[in-house]
């Protein structure tokens, strides 16, 4: 039997996370292992793996906010809005400023307007937007709003060699969930009017969890093991229960009058043992279950 928990990975470049999952799963001997938050092959970092029942607890970690590391090349333009696609163009951007460029930024930063690359995972009429990019189908993805609520430049720098005059930044953002970092490289090229594409990324933190305090692929058998209630608490919130309210929620009855002792809502239940009890909110001045983890696998 393999013990419930989350796993914190460190994703090395060149594989997607479906291939990170299946490592994993041999790994530990289970199948039941899902992500949360896709990152692309070419990125690294911060993987959110369930494991075994908290699986269930994923739900709650996609769209929590996240932090990048990336790397923007101004001047060049590509299909796939990365390194990994075809240059559709090239411009001579070393004229830019820095005014200029944190102009660019600013006009990116806050609650935005974003059109997912085509070469995204968005799926229309049932396929993925790639699938049909990459046949030949003309894409067409609405803008959808997402909050940038930072974007630093930590180094500007000329790439060496490069006759056309690229320029690469490297930045740091702080975005909501579904936010694509490789549309923000390519409106921040198009609005400087040179042309941009992402040439690096790597996710160093989704909500309370950070990648230096992932392990590696090669290592994740031997990985720590975040019990379902400390990964839940430090994303929801604790709400401690007794073993009385414990086993009237996993039966599915409210807590009458409870709702004053949850100061947000869904929080976290957690019985005297240290177990996770479930996810509950409120219900008028009661507290009901949202989700309730399996005893046996709630440690």
């Amino acid at each position: 039997m393999v013990a419930p928990g989350i796993l914190l990975v460190d994703k090395p470049g060149g594989m997607t996370s479906h291939d990170v999952v299946a490592r994993t799963r041999r790994a530990l001997g289970t199948r039941k292992i899902g992500h949360a938050g896709t990152l692309d092959p070419m990125a690294t970092g911060l993987l959110v793996l369930g494991v075994e029942a908290a699986t269930r607890l994923l739900t709650f970690v996609v769209g929590l906010d996240k932090t990048y590391e990336a790397t923007i090349r101004l001047g060049v333009a590509t299909d796939t809005d990365d390194a990994e696609g075809e240059i559709v163009s090239t411009t001579d951007a070393s004229s830019l400023t820095s005014v200029a460029i944190a102009g660019g930024i600013s006009a990116l930063t806050g609650r935005i307007a974003q059109v997912p690359s085509t070469f995204s995972a968005i799926k229309v009429d049932g396929r993925r937007a790639y699938d049909l990019a990459r046949s030949g189908q003309a894409v067409q993805l609405k803008a959808r709003e997402v909050t940038v609520s930072r974007f630093d430049v930590v180094a500007q720098r000329e790439v060496s060699g490069a006759a056309s005059g690229y320029v690469d930044l490297d930045v740091v953002v702080d975005c909501s969930s579904g936010t694509y970092i490789r549309s923000l490289a390519r409106d921040l090229g198009a609005g400087l009017g040179v042309g941009g594409h992402l040439t690096a990324l790597r996710r160093t933190r989704i909500g309370p969890f950070a990648v230096g305090d992932a392990g590696t692929l090669d290592a994740v058998a031997d990985a720590p093991m975040i019990s379902p209630a400390d990964a839940a608490a430090s994303v929801l919130g604790r709400f401690d229960v007794t073993a009385d309210e414990a086993r009237d929620l996993r039966h599915g009855k409210r807590l009458p009058g409870a709702a004053a002792r949850l100061p947000t809502t869904p929080m976290a239940a957690v019985g005297p043992d240290g177990a996770l009890v479930g996810i509950v909110e409120r219900r008028g001045g009661d507290v009901k279950s949202a989700m309730n983890m399996p005893e046996e696998a709630s440690a």
